[in-house]
């Protein structure tokens, strides 16, 4: 008995202990399961919210650019095409201290460089937002006007590019103020000095900037910002099309009493679309056309409303042009999608002999489709960048829509063709040019008209060396007025 009665307690002491081992591990498990249930929860239901300890990483607010030397961090990169070694730090010139920055500007024609131009980067970033303005002294070798000169320009985004354009130095020292348009955005910014400049009157000459740095001057007064360079523009246009907010300035006083005028970029305004479901507008100013109907494009900038609005007039859905279907290898294309295009100079010359009044050109992007815009047509031309051989071509096609409600009998659409000559060159006096009139019969209103005009029908044209392509319809000359002054134009090409 008592041996049974041992093997009895060994046999309930082993049982409690394999009971007791048991009972740990379902409470470890247990642990386990509460411990990746809440795991679960956090990563799938709690959104992170930053203590009142937390700070976001910060960029140093280095104010100087260039005083006798440059600043830490700052690089030189020069644009595309100009002279590399226009730059130098001169230690003969200077406004203060023992050098200065000296830009050389080249002669038209100079093999090293078009023109002058670079940008000063400080890839590290800086905090400018305890700036009100970037100021600088400089002179140049004789009276000149700097073609463009500011901050924010990083061959990147560029996103808060400030810029004044024309900014007219003399052969003495002079300091000047680019001001900030909203110093609260410039938190981390790269872009910290650019400029470029051209020859003036066909000769280079030389300009110094010395002392570059920005500041809190707390005199830069009175902004005036402004949209559309302050003007109430109207636009007509389609369900599928961008359309950008254009003309963006911030206008400031000096505290010598001047006005100085900067253009900057989208990124300082915040746009409001008084409909927003006939068009919609993002932070860098694009204006989405989803609807149709009229809506206003505003803007502020600090919180200062500014001058000037876009508004958007949705025709509804656009029809496109017909599609091209000559094969490719029959074609020289000066604007199509349904080919690759030759370089293009310019879709608008914008001539400045006072007659033409017509504005637009490549502007339009309509569910993919580039479509030349010409508003307040007059005549306008669009330039080849290399003249086009097109002695083996038979044919001029273009496609057109007359955006005018009305057509009147005695209008027209005249296309104009310029060869440069053998020389390849304009206005060396051995051009030639011809041009083919579609009369109002053969147009129709805001409906896409195809043209195929045989080269044949341009008497006297050499079409070896083609440069220019005009449309003209007279639509504003009061001498001869008309009604047709805004046309879209698609599919320009020459075949065989």
């Amino acid at each position: 008995m008592v041996v049974n009665g041992n093997l009895e307690l060994t046999y309930i002491l082993t049982l409690v202990n394999n009971s007791m081992k048991m009972m740990k591990l379902t409470l470890n498990k247990l642990r386990i399961s509460v411990l990746l249930g809440a795991v679960v929860a956090i990563t799938s239901s709690c959104t992170w919210e930053p203590s009142d300890d937390f700070r976001p990483a910060t960029f140093p607010a280095t104010a100087e650019v260039f005083i006798d030397g440059f600043s830490g961090g700052l690089e030189y990169l020069p644009f595309e095409g100009s002279k590399l070694d226009a730059f130098t730090v001169d230690t003969e010139e200077f406004y203060a201290g023992t050098a200065s920055m000296r830009f050389d500007v080249p002669n038209v024609g100079d093999p090293d460089g078009a023109f002058a131009g670079a940008i000063f980067p400080d890839y590290g970033g800086r905090d400018l937002s305890g700036f009100d303005a970037l100021t600088f002294w400089a002179r140049a070798s004789k009276a000149a006007t700097i073609n463009e000169i500011g901050f924010g320009n990083d061959f990147g985004e560029n996103k808060y590019n400030t810029i004044i354009n024309g900014l007219r130095v003399t052969t003495a020292w002079k300091k000047y103020t680019i001001p900030i348009p909203d110093p609260s955005k410039l938190t981390r910014e790269d872009g910290v000095f650019w400029y470029s400049e051209g020859p003036e009157g066909g000769d280079g000459y030389s300009f110094w900037v010395d002392e570059v740095k920005y500041e809190k001057l707390g005199t830069v007064a009175q902004p005036r910002p402004a949209i559309q360079n302050g003007e109430d523009v109207e636009v007509q246009t389609f369900i599928g099309s961008n359309v950008s907010v254009a003309g963006l300035t911030q206008t400031f006083n000096l505290v010598d009493g001047t006005n100085q005028t900067v253009t900057t970029t989208a990124a300082f305004y915040t746009f409001t679309s008084s409909d927003p479901s006939v068009a919609t507008v993002n932070e860098l100013g694009v204006v989405n056309i989803i609807g149709t109907g009229s809506t206003v494009i505003t803007a502020e900038l600090a919180g200062v409303k500014a001058a000037g609005s876009l508004t958007i007039e949705s025709l509804g859905a656009f029809t496109a042009a017909p599609l091209p279907n000559v094969d490719a290898n029959n074609v020289i294309s000066i604007f199509s999608d349904a080919y690759t295009d030759v370089a293009i100079d310019y879709y608008n010359g914008f001539f400045t002999d006072g007659f033409q009044t017509t504005l637009g050109g490549n502007n339009l992007l309509i569910n993919g489709d580039r479509i030349i815009n010409y508003t307040e047509l007059n005549f306008v031309a669009l330039k080849t960048l290399n003249t086009v051989n097109a002695s083996e071509m038979t044919t001029y096609h273009v496609d057109i829509l007359v955006q005018e409600p009305e057509i009147k009998p005695d209008d027209f659409i005249r296309i104009l063709l310029l060869d440069a000559g053998p020389d390849g060159e304009l206005g060396t006096g051995d051009e030639t040019e011809s041009s083919f009139t579609i009369p109002s019969s053969d147009l129709a209103s805001n409906e896409w008209r195809s043209f195929d005009i045989p080269l044949s029908s341009f008497p006297g044209l050499n079409t070896s060396n083609l440069s220019l392509f005009f449309f003209i319809s007279d639509g504003t000359n009061t001498s001869n007025p008309g009604s047709i002054t805004n046309i879209l134009v698609d599919n320009i090409y020459l075949y065989r």
